[in-house]
């Protein structure tokens, strides 16, 4: 007689070979849950300790190292140290010459007002200053030395208060604005962008799993990890330069990061369930299967983040280090803490049900509409490969002419501050005065640079000498006639430096450097673009071992590869045409040609390709564990398409909405950089992982797992789809 089992008892676990590494550790995690949670709980509290003890300050150098404007920043600190502070620009613009008694005297009134104001170190005379009068008299620059070094370190309540000022100083017919860094930071708006990505996260969670509990877990680990790598980026403040926009970078990877693991795992442990295992068993059997696809999942991530290394910058390092303990730490509680919350939550798992969410949200195998999208995949897998390929090269195509820079406050908002004053400098001294070179200068070559200058096509003007204090260093200003984001300046700079700078020291020991904000960002730049190959070259080879580790192919690795660049391309190739200020820039807030910062597309191809392999891994994990089960290619991509298909979208539906998150942000290179990679999600996920990767997949049949037979007998058997008794 058969007895069939009720659907709600559970049946004994069945015999199984003793489970691997993650196994174990889930297993023990989730037996000594209370200790993981205390652990995790005191780990917190040191981590929060020790960096309120030794936590370092934010700082960022943007220069290149070894570069002429570093020499030259590296001088100007050292001889001219009161020049070697952040600065706030003045800019006055009246209806009749600002020399007229009326305006000095206001002019002298708002100059006063602003020297008594917190970190405000000196003011000087734009009356007795060069160039501190337009030629048609109507405007005037006047210069706030600060006594701090880093915008970042300029209180924004302080900055605030030299706004005030200002706004009270301006009556009709005389218009004061304030440019500068500093008051770019304090006008920029804050989104708050790590609880937009939560709210939409936790909307997305609830509609896929159709419970409150089995959302909730994910939405746990990610909280739990943001909590203790938050506490520890001033750790790492402490050993590098890390930049004021690291830790928001770092808090929305891995926010976006602890979810999609913790999602894919609360999908596995499901199944497991309806399988009938306990939960014990099930939270064994998840970290011996999706447990292992996480850990090679955030090893790529890790691999690509490892990249910015090699480009020799010391604010991305800074970013990069901050960014891989926020992954470290998701990674750790992915293995820890999430099997732990499961020994309290894992018979409850699909308790407190949304009422609105239907039912097919909690049931699990595969869903019809992926089986279906996978049987058209296949059919027109030719027809499928040749329109992704040619989508992608299309959206690629606006990258080819895009504009490297620096963005600056003429990109700003049309009625901040900041932009009011880059107008009106353009506007009454030239466009070059946005952008003025800073020449140190041995004293001997002094008068024969400045006279070589005065004479060098595109240099609008040069200001006298000035001497530091031990008199044997010369600082000089030479305004462009072309403004800084210009061809033209950045081929002036290259003039001064090969064909001026020698003629004039010919003959003598003397040196000279060009520095300066705009000669900066031409050495970043270009430092970037020579290091760039290294970056790719090491970043995808990597990540080619790691999954020919993982998946034992050569194939799948070198398809992988090709479909991220792709996908990279497309990416850039949007945030190129957005930059150009047109329909698309408009609705992101960008209204002006804008140039694209070097290193945010080197920042965008480590996350992204990092990106890119998590839900490659997600996606081929399943399709080898049916090719190991079946030794059927054709039924293994469906297999796995349709098991993940849902899982995958889900995850890349919360990415997608943490970093939008950043598009409202005044901050033109952090707009750039979440438009950018909302963009490229949902090119990958689209077009890629749904598409190219099965269609590739269906044209390349067995030989998808070809592995040479001396890499065979080597590699070691990570079993990624998992041992072949818990599958």
């Amino acid at each position: 007689m058969t007895v069939t089992l009720p659907r709600t008892q559970e049946r004994p676990a069945p015999a199984r070979a003793r489970p691997g590494v993650l196994g174990r550790l889930g297993g023990l995690a989730f037996r000594r849950r209370g200790r993981v949670l205390l652990a995790w709980l005191v780990g917190l509290a040191i981590a929060f300790g020790l960096s309120s003890i030794l936590g370092g300050d934010f700082a960022a150098d943007y220069s290149a190292p070894g570069s002429d404007s570093k020499l030259a920043q590296d001088r100007l600190a050292q001889r001219f140290p009161a020049r070697a502070g952040d600065s706030v620009d003045v800019v006055v613009r009246a209806n009749t010459p600002v020399t007229d008694v009326a305006v000095r005297e206001e002019v002298a009134a708002l100059l006063a007002k602003l020297a008594g104001l917190p970190h405000v170190a000196g003011v000087d005379d734009p009356y007795a200053s060069p160039g501190g009068v337009s030629a048609d008299g109507r405007t005037l620059l006047a210069r706030l030395n600060l006594d701090v070094a880093n915008p970042a370190d300029m209180p924004v309540a302080d900055t605030e208060r030299l706004l005030g000022a200002a706004e009270e100083a301006s009556r009709p017919g005389l218009e004061v604005a304030l440019g500068g860094r500093s008051i770019q930071v304090a006008e920029g708006n804050e989104v708050g962008s790590e609880g937009i990505g939560l709210l939409v996260a936790a909307v997305i969670l609830l509609v896929m799993f159709g419970t409150v509990v089995a959302a909730g877990l994910p939405l746990g680990v990610a909280i739990a990890g943001l909590a203790v790598s938050g506490t520890l980026t001033g750790l790492v403040a402490a050993l590098l330069d890390v930049p004021d926009w690291a830790p928001v970078l770092a808090s929305m990877l891995g926010i976006a990061l602890g979810i999609d693991y913790a999602l894919l795992m609360v999908t596995r442990f499901r199944e497991w369930r309806a399988k009938g295992l306990n939960p014990e068993d099930a939270t064994v059997a998840t970290m011996d299967t999706a447990g292992r696809a996480v850990l090679v999942a955030g090893g790529t991530v890790l691999v690509s983040m490892l990249g910015l290394f090699a480009m020799g910058l010391s604010f991305m390092s800074g970013a990069a280090a901050v960014t891989m303990v926020a992954v470290f730490v998701v990674l750790a509680a992915a293995v820890t803490l999430f099997p732990a919350l499961l020994g309290y939550l894992g018979k409850w798992i699909d308790r407190l049900r949304v009422p609105l969410v239907t039912r097919k949200a909690t049931r699990m195998g595969p869903a019809r509409g992926w089986t279906w999208w996978n049987r058209l995949v296949r059919r027109y897998r030719v027809v499928g490969m040749l329109a992704g390929v040619a989508a992608l090269l299309a959206l690629a195509v606006p990258f080819l002419s895009v504009n490297f820079g620096f963005p600056d406050a003429g990109n700003d908002g049309a009625g901040t501050s900041s932009r009011r004053s880059y107008d009106a400098v353009a506007e009454g001294f030239g466009p070059g005065a946005n952008g003025p070179l800073l020449l140190v200068a041995d004293v001997a070559v002094a008068a024969r640079l400045g006279a070589e200058l005065s004479e060098t096509p595109g240099v609008a003007a040069v200001s006298p000498a000035q001497l530091n204090p031990a008199g044997d260093t010369a600082l000089m200003t030479v305004v462009p006639a072309t403004g800084p984001q210009d061809a033209a300046t950045e081929e002036l700079v290259r003039t001064i430096r090969e064909r001026v700078i020698p003629a004039a020291t010919a003959g003598t020991d003397a040196e000279a450097y060009v520095g300066g904000v705009t000669a900066t960002a031409i050495d970043t730049n270009t430092n970037i673009a020579k290091r760039l190959p290294l970056l790719i070259g090491g970043v995808v080879l990597l990540s080619m071992l790691l999954l020919m580790l993982a998946f034992r192919s050569v194939v799948i690795p070198l398809t992988a590869a090709a479909l991220n660049l792709l996908s990279v391309a497309a990416a850039y190739g949007v945030v190129a045409l957005a930059l150009q200020g047109g329909w698309l820039g408009q609705l992101i807030g960008i209204d002006t040609a804008t140039p694209l910062a070097a290193f945010i597309p080197v920042l965008m191809f480590a996350i992204l390709f990092g990106l890119s392999m998590d839900y490659e891994v997600f996606l081929l994990s399943r399709m080898r564990e049916g090719w190991v089960r079946t030794r059927d290619n054709g039924r293994a991509v469906g297999d796995g398409l349709a098991s993940t298909g849902r899982v995958i979208t889900a995850a890349a539906a919360i990415m997608l909405a943490v970093f939008a998150a950043f598009v409202p942000s005044s901050d033109i290179a952090v707009k750039v950089f979440g438009f950018g990679m909302a963009v490229a999600i949902l090119i990958d996920v689209t077009v890629v992982r749904m598409l190219l990767v099965p269609a590739a997949m269906h044209l390349l049949g067995r030989a998808n797992w070809w592995l040479p037979a001396p890499l065979e007998r080597v590699l070691p058997q990570l079993h990624v789809e998992g041992r072949p008794d818990t599958t």
